[in-house]
């Protein structure tokens, strides 16, 4: 784990730090509380802060209260004062300031060891709970709701400038797939589709039973239709063994690209319209959408579900 260690003292930081490095912890040791805090915010891999309460910028338990402000749901970060005072108030105060524990000082080597191993076990457990959160539990792919979450970070860059392309990917004729073959063998069906679609994308939501979007960061309209027809051949060359013989797939895709003013309902509004037109073309095509798509889109009213609601599977 990679802790940050604030304590005014040298000599304490030395001791401190052979304690932890002792146990293949990687220190980052401070005498200033602002310089901590800064390092702390620009290294996301900080996973513990021990703050000493005696600091001269600001209090420890000020700093504590700066700590948990950098700390998020995808970044546990564990805070523990440390003081040579055992007054009962100021653990209250500490605790209610953003500390996870509290230790004396100097601390005792296996106690600091077992606090470390219980933060540990807290960044782990609240890391799991985020992955269960946000993630398709059939595909490993990114749930509804993520996925928009992950969208936006992606749209704030477009916003800036920089080129970003959507792909809305369905597999055809998918009901007959389950009536035919059985759940299970569309169950696995649908883990491979997301499989090839995330070789091609970092950002991939599971929209629907066997819908999805992807985003292409960097890349123009051009670009990411190149990257939907390899993965439109990458579907179209699975094989899944059933016991009514091999079976194949093919999928439909719709194309976009950011343009200015955009919104990222607008984004994949365009890209589901031009799947759509997949859809009604033949399928196992990629369709990408040019201005007259965007006059479509536009006439929507209910979104990329209500787009949706009309294309044949």
């Amino acid at each position: 784990m990679r802790i940050v260690l604030v304590d005014p003292s040298r000599t304490t930081l030395k001791y401190i730090s052979r304690l932890l490095e002792a146990r293949r912890h990687e220190v980052r040791p401070f005498t200033e509380a602002n310089e901590a805090l800064a390092y702390t915010t620009s290294d996301l891999a900080v996973g513990a802060v021990i703050i000493a309460s005696e600091l001269e910028a600001m209090s420890g338990v000020e700093l504590c209260w700066d700590m948990r402000l950098l700390a998020t749901r995808n970044r546990p970060i564990y805070v523990i004062l440390m003081s040579s005072d055992q007054d009962r108030s100021k653990l209250i105060e500490a605790l209610d300031c953003g500390a996870d524990d509290f230790i004396s000082k100097p601390p005792v080597a296996e106690e600091l060891y077992a606090r470390l191993r219980a933060a540990e076990r807290l960044a782990a457990m609240q890391l799991e709970l985020v992955r269960l959160a946000t993630t398709d539990s059939l595909t490993g792919t990114f749930n509804r709701r993520a996925f928009f979450e992950k969208a936006s970070d992606a749209c704030t860059q477009a916003v800036a400038g920089k080129p970003l392309a959507a792909i809305m990917l369905d597999i055809d004729h998918f009901k007959k797939v389950n009536d035919l073959y059985g759940h299970d063998i569309g169950d696995k069906a649908i883990g491979a589709v997301a499989q090839a679609v995330v070789s091609e994308s970092e950002t991939v939501g599971r929209l629907g039973g066997e819908e999805f979007a992807a985003l292409i960061e960097g890349a123009k309209l051009g670009e990411a239709r190149a990257a939907a027809e390899r993965l439109r051949a990458k579907v179209a060359a699975l094989r899944f063994d059933t016991c009514k013989g091999p079976m194949a797939l093919t999928c439909s895709l719709g194309v976009s690209e950011w343009e200015p003013g955009d919104t990222i309902d607008g984004l994949l509004k365009r890209a589901d319209v031009a799947l759509y037109a997949a859809k009604t073309g033949g399928r196992n095509r990629v369709v990408a959408a040019d201005s007259g798509f965007a006059a479509m889109a536009g006439g929507e009213t209910h979104g990329v579900i209500g787009i949706r609601q009309r294309r044949q599977p």
